[in-house]
C-alpha cells in the first residue's frame, strides 16, 4: 500500500510531515509512502532511512493565501496537485495534506474525481466525545449549502467509515437540528428526516449541538454551513476551557501546588480532547481516500493521518461506498 503526502503542506512542514512519515514507517510494515516536495528540504530530515519511502521532486507549492481555484489550475507542478495525481493514475492509493484546505478539495475533486452516484464530497473529521470514543460529523465545510439528498449521501458515506475503520456495528447516524423532535427545523432538516428514516442506515433521529460531544450519536450529518459553525464552536470552547483553566491553575502559590497534583489528570484529558489522537478530516465521496491533516499538525497528528489513511484503504471503504449508493439506487428503479 502507497499513500502519497504533500511535505510541503502546512504550518510545520517538511519538519512534522517526514517525523510522521518516518514514524508511521516504523509502525506499518506493509506501507509505502512517497513524499511530494522539494528534496533538498526532504532528505536531510529522511536521517539516512530509504527504505519504503521515496521523493518525488517539486519546488512549487500551494500557499494557504491562494485561491483553491486558481491555484490547482495554474500551479501544475504544486506538491498538492502532483500527490492529487499520483493517486489518480493508480500510483498511490492514498493521500494526505495539511495545506490549503480549498485547494486540497478541489484537487480531490476535479483531479481524483467523485465517486458515481456522489453528488457533492463532504469533509469528515472525528470528534472527540467524553467518553472518548469519538464521532465522525459531515459536512464541516466542502458545501455551505446541501440538498436532502446530500445529507442522505453523507449519511451513507459516514456509516460506512464509522463500520469499517472505526469498528462500529451498525453506527447511530443523527441529523443536527436545533431540537430533537421530528418536526424540527428548517425545510432541510424536516425532509432530510424523512429521508434518512428510510435509509439503510441506522438513524436514531435529530440531535442537539449541546449533546455532541456527549456521544449522543455515532455519525451526525448537517450542510457544511452549519457543520463548519458547529466544528469551530466546539474547537473555541475547547482552547477557552483549558485557558482559563490554566490561568486559574497558575493564579498563587496554593493553585500552583494544586496544578503539580493535577498534572497527570489534566494531561490525560488534554489527550481524550486532542484532535491529533483521532487523525485528518476525511474527504468521503472521491474515488481514492485524501485526508486533510489539520495546518497545525505535529508529527502525531500526520502520523494519525497517515493511520486513518492506511485503514481507509485496507477497509475499501471508498468501494463501499460506491456498491452501497448502486444498490440504492438499483433498488429506487
Amino acid at each position: 500500500m502507497k499513500i502519497a503526502i504533500d511535505a510541503m503542506g502546512g504550518d510545520n512542514a517538511p519538519q512534522a510531515v517526514v517525523k510522521g512519515a518516518l514514524r508511521a514507517l516504523d509502525e506499518f510494515s506493509d506501507l509505502e509512502i512517497e513524499l511530494i516536495g522539494n528534496e533538498s528540504l526532504i532528505t536531510p530530515l529522511l536521517e539516512g532511512r530509504h527504505t519504503n519511502v521515496s521523493i518525488f521532486h517539486t519546488e512549487e507549492k500551494i500557499e494557504n493565501d491562494d485561491e483553491p481555484v486558481r491555484a490547482v489550475r495554474r500551479k501544475k507542478n504544486a506538491s498538492m496537485v502532483i500527490m492529487a495525481e499520483r493517486v489518480r493514475d493508480k500510483k498511490a492509493d492514498a493521500c494526505i495534506s495539511a495545506g490549503n484546505t480549498g485547494a486540497l478539495m478541489t484537487a480531490g475533486l476535479f483531479i481524483i474525481g467523485r465517486i458515481n452516484g456522489i453528488d457533492r464530497p463532504a469533509l469528515a473529521p472525528t470528534l472527540p466525545t467524553l467518553d472518548g470514543k469519538g464521532f465522525v460529523m459531515l459536512d464541516v465545510g466542502a458545501n455551505a449549502d446541501a440538498k436532502m439528498e446530500h445529507l442522505q449521501q453523507y449519511a451513507i458515506m459516514g456509516s460506512v467509515y464509522a463500520e469499517k475503520v472505526r469498528g462500529i456495528k451498525s453506527p447511530r447516524v443523527g441529523l443536527l437540528n436545533i431540537g430533537t423532535e421530528e418536526k424540527k427545523g428548517n425545510e432541510l432538516a424536516k425532509q432530510a428526516f424523512q429521508l434518512l428514516s428510510q435509509s439503510p442506515i441506522n438513524f436514531v433521529g435529530n440531535v442537539e449541538a449541546r449533546d455532541l460531544l456527549s456521544g449522543a450519536a455515532d455519525v451526525v450529518v448537517t450542510d457544511g454551513f452549519s457543520g463548519n459553525i458547529a466544528l469551530k464552536a466546539i474547537e473555541g470552547t475547547a482552547l477557552s476551557v483549558f485557558a482559563m483553566m490554566k490561568e486559574a491553575l497558575t493564579s498563587s502559590f496554593t493553585a500552583k501546588i494544586a496544578a503539580a497534583v493535577l498534572k497527570p489528570k489534566l494531561k490525560g484529558l488534554k489527550k481524550k480532547m486532542d484532535y491529533s489522537e483521532h487523525g485528518g478530516a476525511c474527504l468521503f465521496g472521491l474515488k481514492a481516500p485524501v485526508i486533510k491533516a489539520h495546518g497545525s499538525s505535529d508529527e502525531l497528528a500526520i502520523f494519525h493521518a497517515i493511520r486513518q489513511a492506511r485503514e481507509i484503504v485496507a477497509n475499501s471503504v471508498s468501494s463501499t461506498i460506491e456498491e452501497t449508493i448502486q444498490n440504492m439506487q438499483l433498488k429506487g428503479d
